[in-house]
């Protein structure tokens, strides 16, 4: 005896079926998920997570002595705002670049980062201190003075210069017996320069512009047929996962951080503790780096860790 399954079970089947092709994806989104059973017990905060280029800037041999930089700025100059449905106040990249900035030159151990951003904050407690001292001196007593602020020895300079939406788009779907499934991806760019300037000369010590790709991606499944004369089945399901542009932003920093370092080492603006440690694989891989770029024709010339000037 044959048994024949009811026609709403058999689609029940090809739905499962259809949604065994984003299994993966369904397993990266309940993952991200605080409220995942895998989650459970965990905090919903975590520390931002770090890249490779991170691990290459925190890993880099250490310096001969560390430099006293000042940041003053490092400003979205792209003017570019969110493409709709998002609100056209919303600009595209971080206004935060400089902390960024900031946190990877001390994560270097290369630099001294001295506050400039924040100045004018600095300077209204260092008056309220003194004005708290005058008050409460003795007679008599020796003044508690403040030190004074130390003064850097090479300016960066740069920003976030161009964010390039839509570089490449693309998809793919299929589509059976009212079911199907759909595929699409899309890729912006950012870009930032990145300068460091002698204090006592004005001179350009190094310049460096890093690109980092923006990935977005998004799946979608659906079904659309009649399971009997007048019962419709309609079913969708899809995943999108959008790759934060701010951490994308950060990791040109650092790599932009990374470069700078090596090219002031190439240059002998600045030294390493140990000599032969200019011939250690991290260094070597990015004057590799810029070694090929500077000989691609000018048309090519992007490579997976920046660009350069």
């Amino acid at each position: 005896m044959i048994i024949r399954a009811h026609p709403v079970l058999r689609l029940a089947a090809l739905v499962c079926a259809l949604g065994s092709l984003s299994a993966c994806s369904l397993l990266d989104w309940w993952r991200d998920d605080p409220k995942a059973p895998s989650a459970i017990g965990k905090p919903a905060h975590q520390l931002t997570p770090v890249t490779d280029v991170h691990r290459d800037l925190v890993n880099l041999p250490p310096p001969k002595g560390k430099i006293v930089v000042a940041v003053y700025g490092f400003r979205d100059q792209t003017g570019q705002y969110k493409q709709s449905p998002d609100s056209s106040f919303s600009t595209a990249v971080t206004q935060g670049a400089a902390s960024m900035l900031v946190k990877a030159l001390a994560d270097s151990q290369w630099f001294i980062p001295v506050e400039r951003e924040g100045l004018q904050n600095l300077l209204t407690e260092r008056r309220i201190v003194r004005a708290l001292e005058s008050q409460n001196h003795k007679p008599g007593a020796p003044p508690n003075t403040l030190a004074g602020l130390m003064p850097s020895s090479v300016l960066l300079e740069g920003g976030i210069i161009a964010y390039e939406m839509n570089v490449k788009t693309g998809g793919a779907g299929a589509r059976y017996v009212g079911i199907g499934a759909h595929e699409q991806y899309r890729t912006d760019q950012v870009t930032i320069n990145l300068r460091a300037v002698d204090i006592q000369t004005g001179r350009i010590l190094g310049s460096v512009f890093t690109t980092k790709t923006i990935y977005s991606y998004a799946l979608s499944e659906d079904v659309f047929r009649f399971v009997s004369f007048k019962n419709l089945l309609e079913v969708e399901t899809g995943y999108t996962r959008n790759e934060p542009a701010q951490l994308c932003v950060m990791s040109a920093i650092e790599a932009a951080v990374v470069h700078l370092i090596v090219m002031g080492i190439r240059d002998n603006h600045w030294a390493l503790r140990d000599q032969k440690d200019f011939h250690s694989p991290l260094i070597q891989s990015y004057l590799a780096a810029q070694r090929i770029y500077i000989n691609k024709p000018k048309a090519d010339r992007v490579s997976p860790q920046g660009t350069f000037n």
